[in-house]
């Protein structure tokens, strides 16, 4: 017998062996799963009993604190002034700290910032970010109260609360200012009540988060910690109650006052006044509020002013509403129609079927003049027709096939869509339009506005915004730089009401070539620099810093072929506090706009001078506020807690959850692989036969 056979039974025990370890190690790796989701499983289950809860610094769970918020509003004309009480309650025997990220409209005016400690009110003090940061910390250090607001976006805001007491409640206010949107001679004021979940693209980061939200820091997202609040699922019940009271003085007669997606009380107050309140007492954040009302048409004002003068200028608000333009008797002018749906899984529910009500009007609106096409998206992007085809009736009913068949699901891949559907071109002899439905559920906002202005060419976007919480920063900035408008659906039975008035404007001319001329020696500083097409219905809407405020105003534009011209008399102003954040609000605005798609941060200097100067929440600038007094027990620790939101109403938590990027498999899920895993190795090994 020669060497080798001689070794081969040693060679075949150790082919055994290295098998036997393999299966060894592929059983506790199987193991491993099955016992870390069995973990993960039970104490889901435990925190479904107990309430949501947070792991304190030595592992043990912590009860968060919870959030009650009261929101009073007076509305004067056009301009809203708002408070806002967050009241953090601690229910622990341990200190905590909250931290709060939240909504507001995205052309407030954040202005003041108050915290209220039982009777002891201490006032919030503006400085750039950073040093608003090193304040709030070294207050936490110190062991006293401190609460800083900070801009994630111009609709996200966070809130921190250091060192709230056992059973002790901490109440921090805000105020800020806006101006009331019109269309079309109705009024609306919208309050956002929750950050609905945002798709978060892009690969994760190597560095610590910088917030404590579910997803991470990525290349294309990279504050997506700060803007993705824990989420409790519906079944859990809702949190965060708020209360809602309106003051409101339209200025004239009102013919209507309602609210779509709320029951209220509205009593008349003197001639032109309501006062409106919430029905039903509290309610859930989980859906916007909006308060509507139409003045008596014969009382309706068409040019409304205020005034006000802050540390030596004069700063100046108007709207003026252009004459309903008479519907074109013309021939029809030929469209291409490009529709784009979101049927990503944040759409679930009564979001897709709103959405599908829509364009599927929108589709019996074509005429065989016209041209169109279909992009859905989702993770991934169909296009029905290879390009736009005619709307025939062939054509039509296919596509309204294909719309009935759309199913809600995947994450929120927008780019590739809004690719496919600017196709970057300047035709002239064809009128094109892209409607976009979508909530909006995206975090990385500033590259698909960059994608927008690079392929827009001669396009419209018109956005529709779909849902009980869209993303409205992102829906009316879309708008505005695509050149068109934006339009919001927040249940179905406003579909046709609502798609009826875009359809409107979509068939009717434009206000172009519009400008306002102040007089010589006002030295205007006007916002919007450039005055946009107005569409039919649309007010005009101009703040200004001047050096005097005298004289007249001349507005001058195109209606068709007709030319519009309107003079407004500066004699005619009311006064008015807080029109001097709303000019510095515009003004960051369009100092944002222009920095955006630079590498470097050219108007960073001018946004924190002017925020710093009107005592303005910006990007760049945070308020805080810090109590005198040291609260916190020398050997306390202080627990953070990031307060949970509520899933916005008509979304799905699986349908959400299940397809945004930090979403693993569900921990029973993982239970059942691992285990099956594990039978299936433990079979194989017992089945085996042995080697010779």
């Amino acid at each position: 017998m020669d060497c080798s056979e001689r070794n081969r039974p040693s060679r075949n025990r150790l082919t055994r062996i290295d098998s036997l370890v393999g299966v060894i190690r592929g059983l506790f790796v199987c193991l491993v799963v099955a016992l870390g989701a069995f973990t993960d499983y039970v104490a889901a289950a435990e925190a479904k009993d107990a309430g949501l809860m947070f792991k304190s610094r030595d592992g043990e769970p912590l009860r968060a604190p919870t959030l009650m918020t009261e929101v009073d509003i007076a509305v004067t004309g056009i301009i809203a002034r708002v408070r806002v009480r967050q009241k953090f309650y601690n229910p622990t025997d341990a200190w905590q700290e909250g931290i709060y990220v939240f909504p507001l409209p995205e052309q407030s005016a954040v202005d003041h910032m108050r915290m209220k400690i039982g009777v002891r009110i201490v006032e919030g003090q503006i400085k750039e970010r950073e040093a608003a940061r090193a304040t709030y910390e070294s207050a936490k250090q110190e062991g006293r109260k401190a609460a800083l607001i900070e801009q994630e976006r111009p609709n996200i805001f966070t809130n921190n609360v250091a060192h709230i007491g056992p059973n002790e409640e901490v109440e921090v206010q805000i105020e800020y200012q806006q101006k009331v949107q019109s269309d079309q001679g109705t009024f609306r004021l919208r309050f956002p009540m929750v950050v609905g979940s945002r798709y978060i693209p892009g690969t994760p980061g190597e560095t610590v988060a910088t917030g404590t939200g579910w997803a991470p820091d990525t290349n294309a997202v990279p504050d997506a910690s700060r803007i993705t609040p824990p989420v409790v699922d519906r079944a859990r019940g809702d949190s965060n109650p708020v209360t809602i009271r309106v003051d409101l003085n339209a200025g004239a007669a009102l013919a209507s006052v309602g609210s779509p997606y709320h029951k209220i009380n509205a009593v008349k107050n003197g001639d032109t006044g309501y006062r409106v309140s919430l029905a039903d007492g509290p309610v859930p954040a989980n859906k916007d509020f909006e308060l509507v009302w139409t003045p008596a048409v014969e009382r309706a004002a068409k040019t409304v002013v205020f005034t006000e003068t802050f540390a030596g200028a004069d700063y100046a608000l108007l709207m003026v509403m252009p004459p309903a333009a008479q519907q074109a008797a013309a021939r029809h002018i030929a469209r291409d129609a490009i529709f784009i749906i979101d049927t990503s899984g944040s759409m679930e529910g009564t979001s897709i079927a709103q959405a599908k009500q829509a364009l599927l009007m929108a589709l019996d609106r074509l005429t065989p003049d016209d041209a169109f096409n279909i992009v859905q998206f989702n993770s991934v992007t169909d296009v029905l027709f290879n390009s736009s085809v005619t709307a025939s009736a062939a054509n039509i009913a296919k596509a309204r096939d294909y719309v009935k068949a759309l199913r809600a699901t995947g994450g929120t891949e927008m780019a590739p869509a809004l690719t496919a559907a600017l196709n970057n071109s300047d035709n002239q002899r064809v009128l094109r339009q892209v409607i976009f439905l979508t909530d909006g559920a995206v975090g990385n906002e500033a590259q698909l506005f960059e994608l927008i202005k690079a392929r827009l060419g001669d396009s419209r976007l018109f956005t529709v915004g779909i849902g009980s919480a869209p993303n409205t920063y992102f829906m009316s900035k879309a708008a505005q730089l695509g050149r068109g408008t934006y339009t919001y659906i927040g249940k179905v039975d406003e579909v046709k009401e609502k798609m009826t008035r875009l359809f409107t404007k979509l068939e009717s001319p434009v206000v172009s070539n519009l400008r306002v001329t102040w007089p010589a020696d006002a030295e205007a500083e006007m916002w919007p620099r450039q005055i946009p097409d107005l569409y039919l219905g649309e007010p005009l809407f101009v703040t200004a810093k001047l050096r005097k405020l005298a004289g007249t105003v001349l507005l001058e534009g195109q209606i068709g072929a007709e030319t519009w011209r309107a003079e407004v008399s500066t004699q005619l102003a009311s006064a008015e506090s807080g029109i001097n954040v709303l000019w510095a609000r515009d003004e960051i605005e369009s100092l944002s706009d222009a920095m955006r798609g630079s590498k470097g941060e050219d108007n960073k200097q001018a946004i924190t001078d002017l925020a710093l100067h009107h005592h303005l929440v910006s990007k760049y600038t945070s308020m805080v506020a810090v109590d005198v007094t040291k609260t916190l027990p020398n050997d306390a620790l202080t627990q953070t807690s990031a307060m949970p939101t509520n899933l916005p109403e008509g979304w799905n938590y699986e349908a959400v959850f299940g397809t945004l990027p930090q979403t693993a498999t569900s921990a029973r899920e993982q239970l059942l692989l691992g285990l099956l895993l594990l039978a299936i190795a433990t079979l194989w090994l017992l089945r085996r036969p042995a080697r010779t």
